[in-house]
């Protein structure tokens, strides 16, 4: 079950992010965020962070961000903590986002990977997303490698089953 997070979670996410994207040490440098970036992103109007919670009090499992503009939604930062991978908590977090952004009226879902995760392309297009632009990676100061963002969208209707 996903709940909307709170204030009071923002050490949690922050946690689970910076150990989901370890993954990616090797062509960045540094915590993919910051306790300061979360709460920046949560008093965005258009902005939602939805958290899984862990079994353990006060511990989360799972977290995602996700915004709306327009007809579009958009999610970044689907992150699982490591040690409650593999239990179906990123695809329970993807149709959550995916379920709001049809509430608010939305035709598409957005997400951008970086194109060095080879891992990601394949998963997202077995969720229904496809390939559509590449972009700049957006801090280019923090990379090892070289670099870019490929953007992927998936068509929403008001008929598809979360």
């Amino acid at each position: 079950m996903t709940r909307e997070a709170t204030q009071a979670d923002i050490p949690e996410i922050v946690r689970i992010i910076n150990s989901a994207f370890r993954v990616e040490d090797f062509f960045i440098d540094g915590d993919r965020t910051n306790e300061a970036d979360i709460a920046a992103h949560m008093v965005e109007p258009d902005v939602r962070f939805l958290v899984v919670d862990a079994p353990e009090p006060g511990a989360l499992a799972a977290t995602v961000m996700m915004d709306v503009h327009d007809d579009r939604g958009h999610f970044a930062m689907l992150s699982v903590d490591p040690a409650s991978q593999g239990r179906g908590l990123s695809r329970l977090l993807m149709s959550a986002v995916e379920e709001r952004c049809r509430q608010a009226g939305c035709h598409a879902l957005d997400i951008e990977i970086v194109n060095l995760r080879e891992e990601l392309p394949a998963f997202y297009a077995a969720n229904g997303f496809v390939p559509v632009a590449t972009l700049p990676f957006p801090d280019s100061r923090k990379l090892r490698r070289d670099a870019h963002l490929v953007r992927m969208t998936k068509r929403l209707s008001a008929s598809d089953t979360a």
